[in-house]
């Protein structure tokens, strides 16, 4: 919507506004009509019926009040920035708007006018601050997050209580993360406007010293991507050897300045499937704008990332490299936040029901005394012994669980750090350190997996001990099993991000390992959010 539009639409509805009033006093008749055309259209949402019964019906829209019209231009303005923050424009059917306001001729026609803005203002206020996707579990099973969903009260109040512009600036998450994401997207729509990155570069491996057709198509791919000074050399030079690199590192890629196999794929990706990434983090990003924000301290678990890192007053002051879940649907690992409050040192390991049942009971039913680094415990934890068949056993009939104690081989290793919930996730060391140097470390069971975990627990520790090295292999050593309560608990956020930013530098991409991305993309677009002006 341009603002001579805007401007002449807003203007309608004032002289629209201000003939009904001039034209009809208001008398009980008329006053009567405006009511019952709002009791009429609020009938079915409670919270908007209470608030004009509060207010006595008394319009924040359509009435001729110098207020009124300020907040019907903000909306209208507001309304006008929908497509830079990726929402679905043609859900607010501005025009239908438009046309509506310039047609107002009673005061029934006037109601219903004021409850089509305020449910379009709604509907258009919870998309910019929590989401297009209301409940993402139906779109992705494993996106377990919930949304901070607010009340109608807030954003009408809000509207009230404030200037509308100011207001309506709050509504959009306000971290540094969204913000770049923004501009990561006009960048890329500015790209795809002007032709995208060229041609792309043909099958085939390119390492330094190579020359040829292919390497000129490589140079022009990273001079347009920006990762390489305009050059007229036909040469894998050193300079070339450079961009690859931090192509590679901007991409979660193995980095070795070589071109081929999944660095040449992602170099041959276009723009719209980036943006289509940027423009999903966004939506991420919207699902995290939480009231009190991620926290003073918080862990932020990129499951595409492979990293795990803390930040304290939004810097970051610790990361180390992960293992999440395998790709299999009952291995992810899921989305969510929670809170963590302790860490236990030597801990054991209590098998969860279903590895039980898929993985340990079939050899058991075979060889009773299979998977002997396990015991095998009743309902009162005592151990059971082996010396008996297990073969009449189902997985619904089993009726013992199983236990790891602490030691060198637990597949806890040293430390877990619990963050209680539902899922029976949780972030631990492991023996299994070679998966560490893996480009992509989707192996465990869902749990995350640490490869710098004794550093992990000081960095946790650092803040109530003088020592936390020192409080930490003290008790490490004793060998036994060890709650250590965290003083202030920690924020705990299990993102799925395949676009994120850093304050400086290229947008970083990852591999959608999962393929949620592209299932949120297709419920994106099956609510109208377009690229281009194409849905997609």
């Amino acid at each position: 919507m341009t603002r001579p539009t805007l401007l002449r639409s807003v203007a309608l509805l004032a002289i629209a506004a201000a003939s009904f009033v001039a034209s009809k006093p208001a008398t009980a008749v008329q006053v009567t009509a405006f009511q019952q055309a709002v009791a009429e259209n609020v009938s079915g949402d409670d919270q908007v019926a209470a608030f004009y019964r509060a207010r006595g019906f008394e319009p924040i829209w359509t009435g001729g009040t110098e207020a009124d019209l300020e907040r019907r231009t903000a909306l209208l303005e507001a309304l006008g920035m929908a497509r830079h923050h990726g929402l679905p424009t043609a859900k607010y059917n501005s025009d239908a708007l438009l046309s509506q306001m310039a047609s107002v001729r009673s005061g029934f026609e006037r109601g219903a006018l004021e409850v089509a803005l305020t449910e379009l203002y709604l509907d258009f206020a919870r998309d910019l601050q929590t989401g297009v996707i209301e409940k993402p579990r139906s779109v992705v099973s494993s996106i377990v997050r919930e949304i901070p969903r607010r009340d109608a009260s807030y954003y009408l109040d809000g509207l009230l209580s404030d200037s509308p512009r100011a207001f309506l600036a709050t509504l959009a998450p306000q971290s540094h993360e969204y913000a770049r994401l923004m501009k990561a997207k006009m960048r890329l729509e500015h790209t795809i406007a002007h032709g995208g990155w060229g041609a792309p570069v043909p099958s085939g491996k390119f390492e330094p010293g190579d020359t040829g057709a292919g390497v000129v198509a490589l140079r022009n791919r990273l001079i347009a991507m920006g990762y390489l000074d305009r050059t007229v050399t036909a040469r894998y030079d050193s300079a070339m050897i450079d961009a690859v690199r931090q192509f590679q590192e901007d991409h979660g890629l193995t980095v070795d300045g070589v071109t081929g196999g999944e660095t040449l794929t992602q170099i041959n990706a276009t723009p719209q499937d980036r943006l289509k990434s940027v423009m999903v983090a966004m939506e991420r990003e919207r699902w995290l704008n939480l009231p009190d924000g991620l926290g003073e301290r918080h862990i932020l678990v990129n499951l595409t990332d492979f990293n795990a890192r803390i930040f304290d007053h939004g810097k970051l002051t610790f990361e180390t490299r992960s293992v999440v879940g395998h790709q299999d649907s009952d291995r992810q690992t899921p989305e969510f936040s929670d809170e963590m409050d302790h860490m236990v040192i030597n801990p054991s390991w209590y098998v969860p029901r279903s590895i039980i049942v898929k993985e340990y009971l079939p050899k058991l039913r075979s060889n009773p005394g299979a998977v002997s680094h396990l015991q095998i415990t009743d309902s009162r934890g005592r151990v059971v012994s082996r010396n008996q068949s297990f073969a009449r056993y189902s997985g619904n009939s089993f009726p013992f669980a199983m236990r790891q104690p602490p030691g060198p081989r637990n597949a806890l290793g040293t430390v877990k750090f619990m963050f209680p919930n539902k899922y029976n996730i949780y972030l631990h060391d492991t023996p299994a350190k070679s998966l560490f140097s893996r480009e992509v470390r989707t192996y465990s069971h869902g749990c995350v997996r640490l490869n710098d975990p004794h550093d992990f627990a000081y960095a946790l520790l650092a803040r109530q001990t003088d020592d936390p090295v020192g409080f930490f292999q003290s008790r490490l050593r004793s060998g036994s099993e060890t709650r250590v309560n965290l003083d202030e608990p920690v924020p705990v956020h299990l993102i799925y991000r395949t676009a994120f930013t850093h304050a400086k530098g290229h947008t970083q991409f990852r591999r959608d390992v999962y393929g949620r991305d592209a299932a949120l993309w297709n419920a994106l677009s099956a609510a109208g959010v377009e690229i281009g002006g194409i849905r997609s």
